[in-house]
């Protein structure tokens, strides 16, 4: 079909003219043979008045595709439901995946239309989605999907294969065919592959693997995801205390998950709100102010102790031209410190404890202190014909890079053991904390030497 040659702006070209033109039967022929995600990302590109003729000429069932595809935390995403009729919404929402749905109404902000969804909703839907909607953020079971296929043990390889064909159309994926006993608790699992090849008249029991990796409804989310990497799964069940199936967790949510902690560990590296691809600048400026207040004050710390030493600088001058190096080398290294740190935190590396975090960062901060140290000693003693001088600078070079790569390393591991997320221990608070830090150190070491320096 022509569609699949055309570029993504010929497309959208084309398939607006027929929506202009009132082509219902053109438009729904071209747009439905797309894929789903060609369709989110032209969806997202009409405009509104656009959207409301889709509405019109796609069915609930059919618009549901599309929003099973689209960020669902994407601001916009409330704006489309906002459009719709209550029916229509309803229907729609009641189409989608039970996990996907739940995301949507989750980030509705008027929640007394949220109600109004539930009650117009097909009860079964309505039934799944309120299972879902009570477990608590960044839990498992706030991302998995209860649309799975189980079956009991005592099946037979044909009954499975039969009550398979008759659900698969209702399951998120069936590349894995869960195993439960009478009394719904997870026992086992069996692939589709197995399933194919088995001889009809065997009992699941006998080819099921009983070495089955599962979650619990409320572990975190990040281990969730560390499972599914570590183990190569396409899905995770996720079961209760008492061992009963309560849903599965796919490949796709977990990317999901992926996506949105690195997110949240960049932004607090940061300090900003990366996550948001449609951000008003209002609601930016309002997320980034607290950090730039909060780092201004701080920064006034360092301009206050600078200040301190005005008749130390006034009796070498000199001093002031290197303020900034030694300031801007111990940012760095800080930073480079709290981006390994996080890392590993993020990691849930086993092997890290508190003292080997210690020793680890003591070690390199000593080693990148020194050479970086020498150095500067050598070309500030050089450049300036004052060897006393490139000394003091190589010293407090040395001193302010070992502090900062501890600050660094250390504050996202306290901020752990506190509660807190490390990631809130950001680049520019490590950076401004270790421009505090390394304006101290140097200026207390040129007390010590200035009368070496002005010799």
């Amino acid at each position: 079909m022509e569609i699949f040659h055309r570029s993504f702006e010929e497309n959208l070209d084309v398939l607006k003219q027929h929506l202009t033109n009132n082509r219902m039967t053109r438009f729904r022929t071209e747009f439905l043979a797309l894929h789903y995600y060609d369709q989110a990302k032209l969806f997202e590109a009409f405009d509104n008045d656009d959207r409301l003729k889709i509405y019109q000429y796609l069915s609930p069932s059919e618009l549901a595709n599309i929003f099973d595809q689209l960020e669902s935390q994407d601001e916009r995403v409330e704006g489309y439901f906002e459009a719709m009729s209550n029916p229509y919404a309803a229907a729609v929402l009641g189409e989608m995946f039970a996990d996907n749905a739940v995301d949507v109404l989750n980030n509705i902000t008027d929640r007394e239309r949220v109600n109004i969804f539930m009650h117009l909703m097909n009860s079964e839907s309505a039934r799944e989605i309120s299972q879902l909607i009570n477990y608590l953020d960044d839990t498992a079971g706030s991302i998995m999907t209860t649309e799975f296929i189980s079956i009991e043990a005592n099946y037979t390889i044909k009954d499975a294969y039969l009550h398979l064909k008759s659900e698969a159309i209702q399951a998120e994926t069936i590349y894995y065919v869960y195993v439960v006993d009478s009394e719904k608790r997870l026992v086992g699992v069996i692939s589709l592959r197995d399933l194919i090849i088995s001889d009809d008249n065997k009992l699941i029991s006998e080819v099921m693997n009983t070495r089955i990796i599962s979650v619990q409804v409320n572990d975190n989310q990040e281990e969730v995801a560390k499972m599914v990497k570590d183990y190569d799964l396409l899905a995770l069940p996720v079961v209760g205390f008492d061992r009963e199936l309560l849903g599965i967790i796919t490949v796709d949510d977990i990317l999901d998950v992926m996506q949105e902690e690195a997110d949240s560990d960049y932004s607090g590296l940061a300090a900003v709100n990366v996550s948001v691809e449609h951000e008003k600048p209002l609601s930016a400026s309002k997320s980034r102010l607290p950090w730039l207040i909060t780092l201004l004050f701080l920064g006034m710390g360092t301009s206050t102790l600078i200040s301190r030493y005005d008749n130390l600088i006034a009796s070498a001058s000199v001093l002031s031209a290197f303020v900034t190096l030694i300031t801007g080398t111990a940012g760095n290294a800080g930073t480079q410190a709290l981006a390994v740190a996080v890392r590993k935190i993020t990691n849930k590396a086993e092997d890290d404890s508190f003292f080997d975090s210690v020793i680890f960062e003591l070690i390199t901060g000593v080693i990148t202190g020194l050479i970086v140290g020498l150095t500067i000693a050598v070309v500030a003693g050089v450049w300036q014909k004052n060897f006393p001088l490139g000394i003091v600078i190589g010293i407090s070079m040395a001193a302010a890079i070992i502090v900062a790569n501890l600050s660094g390393a250390l504050i996202p591991k306290l901020m752990t053991r506190l509660g807190f997320d490390p990631a809130v221990a950001s680049g520019p608070f490590i950076s401004t904390l270790s421009d505090l830090t390394s304006v101290y150190i140097y200026f207390t070491i040129a007390s010590i030497f200035i009368d070496l320096i002005l010799k």
